[in-house]
């Protein structure tokens, strides 16, 4: 009997200390929380891992083909847009490149010229003797006689080039390239033929001249297509490099300048006058060999 109340004093006490823990706990929900809060919490500690080549630069032992380097191109272009008279020519392109992006230069080519199927198709079309019966339409003489063609043009630029890389053939054969584009002040030669006694004999086109009316005739007027002119130049290329200094240079060119290429009364006012100049481009397309001196290229780091 005593061991049996001892018991149950036991299990009594027990249940006392249970039931005040839980009226603790419904009395304050929180009380775990601020135990928790009131904890010191150890600081995480986050290392950084900076990559090592964060700084080095993009490519490592580059070839700097063009920075610091002067380049002289032998080059070959004839134009790609002209109606009458094909210009074909040879000459030399001077420049220097103060870095890898930018340079400047000059440009001289010596040309001849060559009719176009437009003109052969016109002068068949001619008569070889003034029509009564079409007074306006010139002979063939006078057609041919007011073309122009243009002997000598160049131009002074300045170069950007954005794009490099290099081209790879079955992993053996390898060449670097770059795309380049220029910009700057074009000049033409320009010159015409035409008798002046014989066939541009007209001094006072499309205007009175000693009391007489004009004559309303364009085709014995000057053509008023020579000299020099000075206008806007552009071009865009990609240099081709067989080896660390000869590279293929392949370019667009864009002469621009006024011009009356077929030398005739373009506004048709009946006179050949300034007024039948416009402001033309003259396209060019060309080829040459670029030498880079000196001839060692650097590297980078």
């Amino acid at each position: 009997m005593k061991h049996l109340t001892r018991r149950t004093s036991a299990a009594l006490a027990v249940g006392l200390i249970l039931a005040a823990t839980a009226a603790t706990a419904f009395a304050d929900p929180q009380a775990n929380d601020k135990a928790d809060t009131a904890a010191p919490k150890a600081e995480a500690t986050v290392t950084v891992r900076k990559n090592k080549l964060d700084d080095a630069p993009a490519v490592r032992n580059r070839l700097l083909l063009v920075k610091g380097r002067a380049e002289v191109t032998p080059l070959f272009e004839s134009t790609i847009n002209a109606d009458f008279r094909h210009i074909l020519g040879g000459g030399l392109k001077l420049e220097y490149h103060l870095s890898d992006m930018l340079s400047i230069g000059v440009i001289g080519v010596y040309s001849t010229a060559l009719d176009t199927k437009l003109v052969d198709r016109l002068t068949g079309s001619l008569p070889d003797t003034t029509d009564p019966m079409k007074p306006r339409d010139p002979t063939k003489t006078q057609f041919t006689q007011h073309l122009n063609n243009m002997p000598l043009h160049g131009a002074a630029y300045v170069s950007i080039t954005p794009w490099y890389g290099k081209l790879a053939a079955f992993s053996k054969a390898f060449l670097n390239f770059d795309f380049y584009f220029q910009g700057g002040v074009s000049f033409g030669q320009l010159k015409s033929d035409c008798d002046p006694n014989n066939v541009c004999n007209d001094t006072h086109p499309g205007t009175t001249a000693n009391g007489m009316a004009p004559d309303d005739n364009p085709n014995n007027d000057p053509p008023l297509n020579d000299g020099t002119k000075i206008g806007l130049y552009l071009g865009g290329g990609i240099h081709v490099f067989l080896n660390d200094f000869i590279a293929l240079d392949l370019t667009v060119r864009d002469y621009a300048f006024s011009d009356n290429p077929s030398g005739a009364d373009y506004n048709a006012d009946l006179a050949v006058t300034s007024a039948d100049s416009r402001f033309l481009h003259h396209i060019f397309m060309g080829a040459g060999i670029s030498v880079m001196l000196p001839p060692k290229v650097q590297r980078t780091p």
